[in-house]
């Protein structure tokens, strides 16, 4: 083969990972992991049980890593990021314990979701329980624009699940309202975790605007992959059964788009299965392949590429010396590359 063959050959590109962000916070995430295993803690014995059967074993603790990550890429050079995002990964839990009960779900990261084992009473209140734990910790991080930040996501991310619980099973629901609920109930504490790491680490206000941006951008992202998984993927990805979407009726995009496409074909079935939630074995098989066949997966997919590239571009005026940004416009490929 000549030269010139070799060289017109495309060069194979691994696969986008975490990998190399994690590495870089390791040190910082053994402390978060320190701070969140001791605060977890209760002399009521049902709270650490339970917080720990959520919080312990596999968890990625993306959101916590990001705080991390935007307070080093800021320029951060001691460790008051570490409480503050011990409190986002608690935030975080304590609205997943939330979700799973107003769902109904069976799975959480692989295991059976605790409201099955506990009783719904019980994560409920463990989840109160986390909220209260994250206040305490961003008050002793003693920044109080931190505090501000964190605290309005918290009251986002719950109007983004009343505006869901008030729109569920909604047919007709616009596109708009569907990336304003997803806005609110997952890419609020993605922003709000990168943007409390650059104000704990002391940027000023235009590089603490475009951490945000770039948290944000990242989590519409991260969503509207996970949206379309609920109809492609398997249960060791999702963390979650496959089909949960469709069986809760919620109206994500895939299934609006798969709504609007098949149109007066499809009408009395989506009608039964979403509106009215009468459902037999068959039916997610049936949605399905009409999402998939459709292209509301591609459309889907792709709006996600063009959030997680609006991500990437609000790094570009940071230094890539360290290591830093290149991990995390990885982290942005990564959003995407997990629909594979």
């Amino acid at each position: 083969m000549s030269s010139a063959t070799q060289a017109a050959e495309p060069v194979a590109r691994s696969a986008p990972s975490i990998a190399e962000l994690t590495r870089l916070a390791r040190r910082d995430m053994e402390g978060v992991d320190a701070l969140i295993r001791n605060r977890m803690q209760s002399p009521v014995s049902v709270i650490p049980a339970l917080a720990e059967h959520l919080i312990g074993g596999s968890a990625k603790r993306l959101r916590p890593l990001l705080t991390i990550a935007a307070a080093r890429l800021a320029g951060a050079k001691d460790d008051a990021c570490l409480n503050l995002a011990a409190a986002v990964e608690f935030i975080h839990t304590a609205t997943l314990l939330h979700d799973d009960v107003i769902d109904s779900s069976e799975l959480r990261r692989g295991k059976v979701a605790a409201h099955l084992i506990w009783g719904a009473p019980a994560s409920v209140l463990v989840g109160d329980f986390l909220f209260a734990r994250s206040f305490e910790l961003m008050v002793e991080a003693g920044s109080m624009p931190a505090l501000e930040i964190l605290a309005r996501a918290s009251r986002v991310i719950a109007e983004g699940e009343v505006l869901q619980l008030t729109r569920a099973h909604d047919l007709d629901l616009p596109q708009e309202t569907y990336l304003e609920i997803i806005g609110a109930k997952t890419a609020e504490l993605f922003a709000a975790a990168s943007e409390a790491g650059a104000v704990s680490a002391g940027a000023p206000a235009p590089v603490c605007a475009s951490l945000r941006r770039f948290g944000r951008n990242l989590g519409l992202a991260f969503q509207l992959v996970d949206d379309a998984l609920d109809y492609s993927g398997a249960s060791e990805t999702l963390g979650k059964n496959p089909g949960d979407d469709f069986r809760e009726g919620k109206a994500t995009l895939p299934l609006l788009l798969a709504i609007a496409r098949t149109g007066e074909a499809e009408k009395a079935f989506w009608e039964r299965t979403i509106d009215r939630r009468e459902q037999t074995e068959a039916d997610f098989e049936r949605a399905r392949l009409l999402v998939a066949g459709c292209g509301a997966l591609e459309t889907t997919l792709a709006l996600a590429e063009d959030y997680a590239a609006d991500a990437k571009a609000a790094l570009a005026g940071f230094d890539g010396a360290d290591g830093w940004k290149a991990a995390m416009i990885e982290l942005a490929d990564f959003a995407v590359w997990r629909r594979m």
